[in-house]
């Protein structure tokens, strides 16, 4: 599996954005069949960090309905600027093709979220992902029980004990799960989590099969224990480098950037450890 990774990794910038599409979709669902898994089962996230607005076009009338954000700013833009699109789609007759689009998109906010910016990812996204202790779980909470209408998050595991970058320990990860599962307006659907890098950028396979075979333990414990209810159904791993073996541990949520969108120009990940939020945290 891993050289098949490597090669499909190589040749996508070579690619168009449909083709590129369809060899992940494909690799999604030849993980899913491996594991003995439906492939429909497999949420596929397309995480738009380095794509263009016309990409991300292409992609919404390719069918596909759920994108990923990491920087809450870039999500207010290109959520305005996608909704502005199939505004204009909806008004155009049927004949001229507009009904192969989707009416709406699903926002995914999967980097880290800093308190001051909670307000605007819980107007725009449908699940956020990297919750990562209390005190933002709370600030969720003030702002959905406002707009009346609760929001959906995945608690983020540092499973590896990466100092740079955010999570939950893992020994804690169930009381933060029982905690929120108290709040009205904030529903635990399930966890997420990143392998670690080598120092060059790239995947090691086997430590990220470490690394999510870990969480998904930890997922079905905290299931088994009934923390979060029948809700608690989501466990989301595994980026452009290693969604397969993320797919082989268990994961039904993954979050895929260049594989899709080919390589940015600058290089990196399809998820930031750290997010430019930071620094304005309060």
């Amino acid at each position: 599996m891993e050289s098949t990774v490597k090669e499909a990794a190589s040749e996508s910038s070579d690619q168009s954005l449909s083709s590129r599409l369809a060899e992940v979709r494909g690799r999604v669902a030849a993980a899913a069949a491996e594991a003995g898994r439906d492939p429909r089962e497999i949420c596929l996230v397309a995480v738009t960090k380095h794509a263009s607005m016309d990409q991300i076009r292409e992609l919404i009338g390719l069918g596909h309905v759920d994108l990923g954000e990491n920087r809450v700013q870039q999500l207010i833009q290109r959520a305005a600027q996608v909704e502005e699109y199939l505004g204009r789609r909806r008004q155009l007759p049927e004949s001229s093709g507009a009904a192969a689009h989707p009416r709406a998109v699903r926002w995914h906010m999967i980097g880290r979220l800093q308190r001051n910016k909670v307000r605007k990812a819980v107007e725009l996204s449908r699940l956020i992902h990297g919750v990562d202790s209390l005190r933002l779980a709370e600030e969720i909470q003030a702002v959905a029980a406002r707009r009346e209408q609760p929001i959906e998050i995945l608690v983020q595991v540092n499973v590896a004990g990466e100092s740079q970058k955010g999570g939950v320990a893992p020994a804690a990860a169930r009381h933060l799960v029982d905690q929120i599962d108290t709040m009205v307006n904030v529903r635990p659907r399930g966890l997420m989590c990143m392998a670690p890098l080598a120092e060059d950028g790239s995947t090691d396979l086997d430590v990220a099969r470490r690394t999510f075979t870990r969480c998904r333990e930890l997922f079905e414990d905290i299931r088994a224990g009934g923390s979060g209810g029948d809700r608690f159904d989501i466990l989301s791993m595994g980026m452009s480098g290693d969604f397969e073996v993320a797919i082989a541990c268990g994961a039904n949520l993954v979050r895929v950037g260049s594989s899709i969108f080919g390589d940015s120009p600058v290089g990196g990940e399809d998820e930031d450890p750290a997010d430019e939020d930071a620094a304005e945290a309060s």
